[in-house]
């Protein structure tokens, strides 16, 4: 065979691999669904406990479509404080259901926009009869947000729609959630985390107008045990001030929501 044959016969022999991986390589899908269900020892929302210190086992369902676009849902149980702080008698449940769109700007740049609403179904916060009748509002509440991210690092701004938590008159609380994911190889990662929550027109017996405006600061370290399983120990806390706001004062507790410490997690995604 002379050189010119043996050049034909690779270049035949190279586009039928090219072609046979082509046919090999699965099209990108249109949509995708993804499960998850956990367990955390400590349910913490913006550093403050939801579950008077208690854990809570939580779950959650995610569309995410080629196009940017996304919706799920997330439940948790266990939730206390509806009851010790806002005084009601029902609402032990959390059902957030959110959507939104994500897409690049630049290389490398992202962005995220979209609408939560944090439902706390048969909650009667602020209802007649309830120790909390007058001082609070029902506590389902929905926020507006936007966000970008660049490499490791994401910022995510938050404003409320209506009043928020529950709180009298608190209309456009705003929210900023600074994070930062940094793999550390053999399927650890640790995410440092600083928020920034505002709640306009809540006073307290110290504090005029601003009493529930707080920092919350996080530290988790993820541990991806394979298989979908993933194990995390976050160290968790604020500067909210004990007795100016974050105090539960209803049936006798007298309970401090925004205490430091440690929360254990464990999920399975599917």
């Amino acid at each position: 065979m002379n050189l010119k044959s043996k050049t034909a016969l690779a270049a035949l022999s190279l586009v039928a691999c090219t072609a046979a991986f082509a046919q090999d390589k699965a099209p990108e899908p249109d949509y995708t669904w993804s499960f998850n269900l956990g367990a955390v020892s400590d349910y913490r929302f913006r550093g403050l406990e939801q579950t008077a210190g208690g854990p809570s086992i939580q779950g959650g369902i995610d569309f995410a479509h080629k196009s940017g676009f996304y919706a799920g849902t997330f439940v948790a149980s266990n939730i206390k404080w509806i009851k010790e702080f806002n005084g009601a008698s029902q609402g032990s449940y959390e059902l957030d259901l959110y959507g939104g769109f994500k897409g690049e700007i630049t290389s490398g740049l992202g962005f995220d926009v979209g609408v939560i609403t944090y439902q706390y179904p048969g909650n009667n916060s602020g209802s007649a009869g309830t120790p909390g009748g007058t001082a609070y509002t029902k506590a389902d509440t929905t926020e507006v947000y936007a966000g970008v991210s660049y490499s490791v690092a994401s910022l995510k701004y938050y404003q409320s729609v209506g009043d928020f938590l529950g709180n009298l008159n608190s209309n456009g609380s705003r929210y900023w959630d600074l994070n930062a994911t940094f793999d550390l190889g053999n399927g650890f990662s640790l995410t440092p985390h600083l928020g920034w929550q505002t709640v306009p027109n809540q006073s307290s017996a110290t504090k005029t107008g601003n009493a529930a405006n707080y920092s919350d600061y996080a530290l988790t370290l993820a541990k991806d045990m394979g298989n979908g399983v993933v194990i995390s120990l976050a160290a968790v806390g604020t500067d909210a001030k004990e007795g100016d706001f974050y105090n539960s004062t209803f049936y006798g507790t007298n309970r401090f929501y925004g205490k430091s410490g440690y929360v254990v997690g464990l999920k399975y995604n599917f």
